[in-house]
């Protein structure tokens, strides 16, 4: 009898320790602020190269990162962001999208205004502006693109057929494109792209014909594999063409 309390005493105190690490270890503390737009959504000049995607994303709920841009292989991913003063913001925040670096008062989002006033309570949005920067906590979640495929984005710095440059969109789930290479039908190989800035990867004299692509993606469990889809850009390309992949990502 004395042996079964002891146990149950046990198990007791070890999910009070437990729950706490699983109602608060996923979120990390930080700060957020906002940049201003027109009509509110984001910039099509952001850092990764998304252009009209960049501004449009989401509903215009993006955002640029600091330390979260890892050199470009961040753009793209999504975040939930909450604002922890519960006088002025919801508990269930927003969901961003990066599409942008941006450095601020030790803040790791700066946000588009759509998704600033999103924090706020209703009602709350003016007083929320009026602070400029305020505590936040986030964690990384799955984007979620519902009826997309994956999309390949010929960047409008492209020459044919002497320059081409790609952006990658509609990524979804938690995944990371560290690497991008195009089939070299002459020489039977697969020949790397270089990462231009953020998400635009780019090549000088590329493949003539159509070109076949690959894409390195990392996964939320940390699985590392290749993604291929045949014939996914035309031979007579076109800079600011965009090319359904076929493919879908998920977690």
């Amino acid at each position: 009898m004395g042996f079964a309390i002891e146990k149950k005493i046990f198990i007791l105190l070890g999910l009070m320790v437990l729950f706490p690490a699983v109602c608060t270890s996923q979120y990390t503390p930080s700060r957020a602020t906002y940049y201003g737009s027109p009509d509110c959504y984001g910039t099509p000049r952001g850092a990764c190269g998304f252009g009209e995607f960049g501004r449009t994303v989401n509903d215009g709920k993006v955002a640029g990162v600091s330390k979260l841009y890892r050199n470009g292989t961040g753009c793209g991913t999504c975040y939930q962001v909450r604002c922890t003063n519960p006088q002025l913001c919801n508990y269930d925040g927003v969901t961003i999208v990066v599409t942008d670096y941006g450095e601020g008062d030790n803040t790791d989002f700066i946000l588009s205004p759509r998704g600033y006033s999103n924090l706020a309570l209703p009602n709350a949005e003016a007083e929320l502006f009026a602070y400029g920067v305020v505590d936040v906590e986030y964690k990384r979640v799955s984007c979620q693109y519902s009826g997309y495929n994956v999309k390949y984005k010929v960047h409008e710095h492209s020459k044919y057929p002497h320059y081409f440059a790609l952006v990658i969109t509609y990524a979804a789930g938690q995944n990371d494109i560290t690497s991008v290479e195009l089939w070299q039908e002459d020489c039977k190989e697969w020949v790397p792209m270089r990462r231009a800035f953020g998400a635009v990867w780019d090549m000088a004299n590329p493949p003539r014909g159509y070109i076949t692509l690959r894409f390195q993606v990392i996964s939320s469990a940390g699985n590392t594999y290749w993604v291929q889809s045949t014939n996914a850009i035309p031979e007579n390309w076109e800079a600011g063409a965009v090319y359904d992949s076929k493919i879908q990502l998920n977690d």
